[in-house]
């Protein structure tokens, strides 16, 4: 049996990302709902793979993107996007940005940066989940897992992927376009996933509190193939949470088609009932 207490570390943030999305959009954003978002998870990995496949300076650029934009995005998550957030404890993404720039390679630093790289998905995971169609957004969830999947198992995303960790802003600040604690690493894009089918869940208001913990189970049976793999898209078990809703979702409209015609309909007045001993006729 494979296990990796550091790698536990980093499914447990995941996990956060399917439970903490709440619901619902700013009235200003709501002029921007279309279909379109969907496509953002799936492109999330092939544009950014193919971009810096081409051109390897991509990353550069990208992780000066996430330095900026991922303690914004947790920030909001603690005062906004995430269940019982309040807008004091926005604040408290300043401390999270000081220790994970001030011990980038301690367990501490590691720690910090899993949290915020986590709270802004949160945050990006509520916005989309509100922009666009939750049916679509559920086919894009397992539309990225299966592109994911053909780009780790061909080893065609390890060296682009190799190619986005290693990229620094320089000057010592921190680097937070993926996440690693110990020898364990996960992607944004993996934090991304969870986060939009926290945000689905949210927004059809399922028990987020029962995903979470079932997405800890999923990752931890997947990451057995770390027995024959050295790399495995952790993109995957959110979407087997989204197929399994699904297929709840359609076993629950086929008890109910099946409870509706098990008995015949009857017309007051129209009909009735035999005497004890007789025969309807």
């Amino acid at each position: 049996m494979w296990f990796s207490s550091d790698n536990l570390v980093l499914t447990v943030a995941q996990s956060a990302c399917v439970l903490l999305p709440a619901a619902g959009l700013p009235r200003w954003a709501a002029r921007f709902r279309t279909g379109a978002w969907a496509l953002v998870l799936p492109l999330s990995i092939a544009v950014v793979i193919g971009a810096i496949t081409l051109i390897p300076s991509t990353a550069d650029v990208l992780t000066w993107v996430a330095l900026v934009l991922v303690p914004i995005g947790c920030a909001l998550a603690l005062g906004w996007a995430g269940h019982r957030a309040r807008w004091p404890a926005a604040a408290l993404a300043a401390p999270l940005l000081a220790v994970a720039w001030a011990t980038p390679h301690t367990k501490w630093g590691q720690g910090a940066t899993a949290i915020l790289i986590a709270g802004s998905a949160v945050t990006a995971g509520r916005l989309v989940a509100g922009v666009a169609p939750l049916t679509l957004l559920k086919v894009a969830v397992v539309a990225m897992a299966m592109l994911d999947s053909i780009l780790v198992f061909s080893n065609n995303l390890q060296p682009a992927n190799d190619v986005l960790v290693a990229a620094s802003p320089g000057s010592g600040l921190p680097q937070l376009q993926s996440a690693s604690f110990g020898f364990a690493g996960l992607g944004y894009g993996d934090f991304f996933a969870a986060a939009v089918v926290g945000g689905i869940l949210a927004a059809e208001r399922r028990a987020q509190w029962l995903a979470a913990p079932v997405l800890v189970l999923l990752s931890l049976a997947w990451d057995q193939l770390f027995l024959y793999y050295d790399t495995l898209p952790a993109t995957v078990p959110p979407a087997v949470v989204v197929l399994g809703c699904a297929a709840l979702d359609g076993r629950r409209a086929r008890r109910r088609e099946a409870g509706d015609g098990s008995a015949p309909a009857v017309e007051r007045g129209s009909t009735t009932a035999p005497l004890p001993g007789a025969t309807a006729g």
